[in-house]
């Protein structure tokens, strides 16, 4: 349901931490042939042990740790707009942003927002105060086949990753493909691919030899997109190069939902591209990845690292998922 970010930005490097050590290992025994894919438009990510975290970035990301898992197949691309028309064809189902709303959830809320909808990005006319909450508008109508809201439609976006998706929809979909959403430590090893230790999914440096490798915002964030990446909004899954193992879109583009319930006892920014928390207290999930929204200005969280959490019964203009399939 509807709420507002805050404004955290990106600290000094820290110096270099003390290492702990976690231990997540998959239930399900490996795999004894990855080199066939369970399901069409998978990849493979080996198991091992990594580094997970960064002490660079935000608190929330700390500290660095030691993750083993072991292999698993997941979904090469964000799950499109296609692809989710497919299954709500096949199903009937109806995402809870076009579901009536109960007052009894949202005792506070507006009553005038009390009606199906979802939580859509609108650039400001200038600069804001990055504590303002200015851009984000819950409205009416919105839903992952309106994303704009009423008088919007997707028929030009079947290729782009499909959004305003709670997490109960993410699991319905899952489900259905006879699938499952990532762990937070599944979904940074495959973003990661392979790389150790990096700031991106690419590499260190942002911008190689001057290419562009995500969805991003460039310019002043809420209202100066400068488009140097070719795309305004979400962008056809596959539109930059994949990472060491394949998978493309793990950063930028769109948030992705994990099956994790995010830590509140965990040292944390303010939030930066997600909402705030409703009065309903809601359950919070973690999400990965960062989205086209995420600006160096304001939240540089197009990384392997970085970590949100989102309530589970909201829905955004740049909140989507991608699923995996473990090893059996």
């Amino acid at each position: 349901m509807p709420g507002e970010p805050a404004s955290p930005r990106p600290g000094d490097a820290a110096p270099a931490p003390e290492l702990t050590s976690w231990s997540l290992v998959s239930s399900a025994p490996a795999t004894s042939d990855a080199a066939q894919p369970p399901a069409e438009g998978m990849a493979w990510v080996p198991g091992g042990t990594f580094l997970m975290g960064t002490e660079d970035f935000y608190p929330e990301e700390r500290p660095i740790r030691e993750a083993t898992l072991e292999g698993f197949w997941m979904d090469e691309r964000p799950v499109t707009v296609r692809e989710f028309r497919r299954f709500v064809k096949a199903t009937g189902y109806v995402t809870l942003a076009e579901r009536p709303v109960s007052a009894a959830d949202y005792p506070d809320a507006d009553p005038a927002l009390l009606v199906p909808g979802s939580i859509v990005f609108r650039p400001t006319q200038g600069p804001v105060d990055l504590d303002s909450r200015a851009w984000w508008h819950y409205v009416p109508g919105a839903c992952w086949h309106r994303p704009e809201g009423p008088g919007s439609d997707t028929y030009t976006r079947g290729r782009h990753p499909v959004t305003h998706i709670a997490c109960e929809d993410a699991q319905a979909y899952a489900a259905w493909a006879g699938k499952a959403l990532p762990t937070e430590a599944e979904w940074e090893r495959a973003a990661r691919g392979g790389l150790e230790g990096k700031r991106f999914a690419w590499g260190d440096e942002e911008t190689p030899d001057g290419q562009w490798m995500t969805n991003s915002w460039q310019g002043e964030f809420p209202w100066e997109n400068l488009r140097l990446d070719g795309h305004l909004g979400t962008s056809p899954v596959a539109s930059y190069p994949p990472n060491g193992f394949g998978l493309y879109d793990m950063t930028g583009n769109v948030w992705e939902w994990t099956c994790d319930l995010y830590d509140a006892d965990r040292e944390t920014a303010s939030p930066c591209c997600v909402p705030a928390a409703a009065p309903g207290g809601f359950a919070r999930h973690v999400i990965k990845g960062g989205s086209h929204l995420c600006a160096p200005n304001y939240c540089l969280r197009y990384r392997p690292a970085a970590r949100q959490s989102e309530e589970v019964d909201t829905s955004t203009t740049h909140l989507g998922l991608r699923c995996v399939i473990r090893s059996r």
